[in-house]
């Protein structure tokens, strides 16, 4: 076996180890997916009582559905490398793991979180929210999967970036939303296009932009998180 293949699997094995400690850790205390569970429901229950049965167009129903998603993946997926630090394990995860294990481990915990809690976003808004149609459903999918993964990747490295400081809970969502804002912006227009029923080849920019953040996102985490992860 050549060094290179021992060391991606050494890696693979790292990555997957923890990615299980974290999801283990979570299904022992529900921290997350309770606090998501409630913030969805709660948020979503106070835009129909402020609706009131009342129309709205297509550009507020797309973008409520977002600030649900983006406030709930706030109250969450800030805890991802948090927990460490209030633990005191995060020492011993950087002698155990190489860096960037620890970085996609993580990720991919925040990437199972985060179709969670789209899924049970998308389902609730959907049947509540009167007015709220897709015409256009290969679209929609669209979107909100790479709306979601955008989602995951910048609050994994903004947790990581948060995890030592002393106000991390009002530093989580001042530092999210200039880094989110050209996603939140992108993924709103590209809903109220699926709503109209518009084209994939309509709403291919939208589809670029998604792609280019992601991309963005996940490649400058990867060259930055060992500097952010050991300093």
């Amino acid at each position: 076996m050549q060094p290179d293949e021992r060391y991606g699997r050494r890696w693979l094995r790292a990555t997957s180890a923890v990615f299980l400690k974290d999801w283990h850790a979570e299904l022992r205390t529900r921290y997350a997916i309770n606090a998501l569970g409630m913030f969805v429901v709660t948020t979503i229950s106070i835009i129909l009582f402020s609706l009131g049965g009342e129309p709205a167009s297509p550009e507020v129903l797309a973008g409520m559905l977002w600030v649900v998603l983006f406030f709930a993946a706030m109250s969450g997926m800030s805890r991802t490398f948090v927990m460490e630090e209030e633990r005191g394990t995060a020492m011993t995860l950087q002698l155990q793991a190489p860096a960037s294990a620890v970085y996609f481990g993580k990720l991919l915990f925040n990437l199972v979180l985060g179709a969670g809690l789209t899924l049970l976003t998308v389902v609730l808004y959907a049947v509540l929210i009167e007015g709220f149609v897709i015409r256009s459903y290969g679209v929609f999918i669209g979107v909100v999967t790479l709306g979601s993964i955008g989602l995951a990747a910048a609050s994994t490295i903004i947790a990581a970036i948060i995890a030592r400081a002393n106000t991390k809970g009002t530093l989580y969502p001042v530092l999210s939303f200039p880094i989110l804002l050209p996603l939140l912006m992108t993924v709103i227009n590209a809903t109220r296009l699926a709503s109209e029923g518009t084209s994939w080849a309509d709403a291919g920019g939208e589809f670029q932009i998604l792609i280019s953040y992601i991309v963005v996102v996940v490649t400058t985490s990867y060259l930055l998180f060992e500097y952010i992860w050991k300093d």
